[in-house]
């Protein structure tokens, strides 16, 4: 093997059909580039996004409200269900 040196007078070929294409590498590189950093720039002026409609604390309290409620619902019913027997059991006596 030759022991080359590069030096002033080294030469080498690329043609022009190589160049075209790296020069349009090197372009779409910096169009992406560019177009990446416009793209952060408008996000940094983006509105931030508002809170949640319902936190979970206020979904919690609602949670416990409606589930208290079925419970004093469901005693209601007992009660009235109760009431009904001793009126049934007052008609079958007066008859």
């Amino acid at each position: 093997m030759a022991n080359k040196e590069l030096n002033e007078d080294t030469s080498f070929k690329i043609s022009l059909k190589t160049l075209g294409g790296i020069a349009f590498f090197i372009f779409t590189i910096v169009g992406l580039w560019f177009t990446l950093q416009a793209d952060i720039a408008e996000a940094k002026e983006l509105p931030l996004l508002p809170p949640p409609d319902v936190t979970r604390m206020e979904f919690d309290m609602k949670d416990k409200n409606i589930r208290l409620t079925i419970q004093n619902t469901q005693k209601d019913v007992e009660e009235i269900k109760e009431d009904l027997r001793r009126i049934e059991d007052k008609i079958d006596q007066i008859k």
